[in-house]
């Protein structure tokens, strides 16, 4: 367990991120809508309630000073532990000393597990019977969705406050205060506009890598921070993808209706931005195969072959030269023509099947190889297609109470506009009488 550093008390060796730590209401910057009155959090800082609560939000959106100010607004104490290093062990002695305290004093004692989405379900559990109690207000943060990494039991009894990232105008007001507060660099530099603008777009909303990237441009001694100086300190931002959470679905979902909106240039961001996060490319390939039948469809048939021929490349050939033949198969399945007559085909018929609309096989289709089928009337009018000039033979294929039913409907988009002919075609020789 370990509590929370005031920042009044840490030495000028701290990270300047940690000394920069708000330590009022009024000095957070970004999640007005948790912190507003009427807002989740502003009950708790002000005593009014006491619901456990998840912090789910990005890197450096104040998870931690969130939890310390609820706890120092409310006369709470103040208990830290990382799910990284912190065991059941670690969260009973927590939750005993907690008790005794609550007992002996009234004090309640606010519990800030960091990324909770690394407990274990046994860890989780522990702390069950702490927070039906209330022997402890916890505060739970994780970076990825709960639903996906919280037990149900903790997320019902818990107060669930999605944070955002911050905007590019607070991070510069988070660099420019740490400029010249006194816990910071105290007016030692001065920064140009164009670095401060460096320095923002590389943070991607992360309050503590934008100082962490400051702190490393003004570790030189310098007196002025230039562009140059924060390129050189901080090279660029890394790609921020969870392929376990909530990110990944994100990318993956916007890759496909990327693909899907004939967008190839977007495509290609999705998809180099899965690849650089260490996305499996197996697991993209397997997307495209699905996609070249559910989007494009008879459209353009090829794109199926492509997506099927890529799949069997990559895992030949591995990365990084694979991402080459995955954006083969991205461009090709973005600019194809789209149709998803196949999948709405194959919807409607499941929809007359699950209204319990299927009606009998017709007796000349029935299966007559076996011995006494043609006593039966099994396949005695059945007309054999390739008999016929035409290869169509004019008979009834559907079940009586179907007849009449169109299940693939072909779009005038590319290829399927020809299939949309013959279809017709089709239909006029197998129902000449219509």
């Amino acid at each position: 367990m370990t509590l929370f550093d005031d920042a009044d008390h840490l030495s000028a060796a701290a990270p300047l991120a940690a000394r920069m730590r708000p330590k009022r209401m009024d000095e957070v910057v970004g999640q007005i809508d948790a912190i507003a009155p009427g807002g989740p959090l502003r009950g708790l800082m002000d005593g009014s309630i006491s619901v456990s609560t998840i912090l789910w939000g990005p890197p450096g959106t104040g998870k931690t000073t969130l939890a310390y100010l609820v706890a120092s607004n409310s006369d709470r104490t103040f208990a830290e532990l990382s799910a990284v290093t912190a065991g059941v062990k670690e969260v009973r002695q927590v939750i005993e000393a907690a008790q005794r305290q609550l007992s002996m004093t009234g004090r309640q004692t606010v519990l800030f597990i960091d990324e909770v989405h690394r407990f274990s379900k046994s860890q989780q559990d522990a702390l069950l019977p702490a927070v039906e109690q209330g022997w402890v207000l916890l505060i739970a943060a994780t970076t990825e969705n709960p639903s996906f990494s919280v037990i149900a039991p903790l997320l019902s009894r818990s107060m669930l406050v999605r944070l955002q990232p911050l905007s590019d105008q607070d991070v510069a007001q988070v660099l420019h205060r740490a400029i010249h507060d006194p816990r910071g660099l105290d007016g030692s530099v001065t920064i140009s506009d164009e670095a401060v603008g460096h320095l923002v777009a590389i943070a991607g909303g992360d309050a503590r890598k934008a100082l962490t990237a400051l702190e490393a441009s003004a570790a030189s001694g310098v007196t002025h921070i230039s562009l140059e100086l924060t390129e050189r300190a901080a090279q660029h931002a890394a790609v921020r993808y969870d392929k376990d959470g909530d990110q990944h679905y994100d990318v993956v979902s916007a890759f496909i209706k990327s693909i899907r909106g004939s967008d190839p240039d977007a495509a290609i961001h999705y998809l180099i931005r899965m690849l650089l996060a260490g996305e499996d490319p197996r697991f993209v390939a397997r997307r495209l195969m699905i996609l070249a039948s559910e989007d494009v469809g008879m459209a353009d048939p090829t794109v199926l072959q492509t997506a099927v021929a890529a799949a069997q490349a990559v895992a030949l050939v591995g990365m990084p030269e694979a991402q080459i033949i995955l954006g083969h198969a991205t461009i090709h399945a973005a600019i194809a023509p789209k149709s998803n007559a196949v999948v709405t085909a194959l919807s409607a018929a499941q929809a007359d099947l699950a209204a319990g609309i299927m009606g009998v096989v017709p007796a000349h289709l029935r299966d007559a190889h076996y011995s006494g089928a043609k006593t039966l009337g099994h396949g005695l009018t059945y007309v054999y297609p390739h008999d016929l000039p035409e290869g169509v033979a004019p008979q009834q294929y559907l079940p009586d109470v179907l007849v009449g039913r169109q299940y693939y409907r072909p779009t005038r988009h590319g290829a399927e506009a020809a299939w949309s002919e013959v279809t017709a075609r089709l239909d006029r020789l197998r129902n000449p009488s219509q």
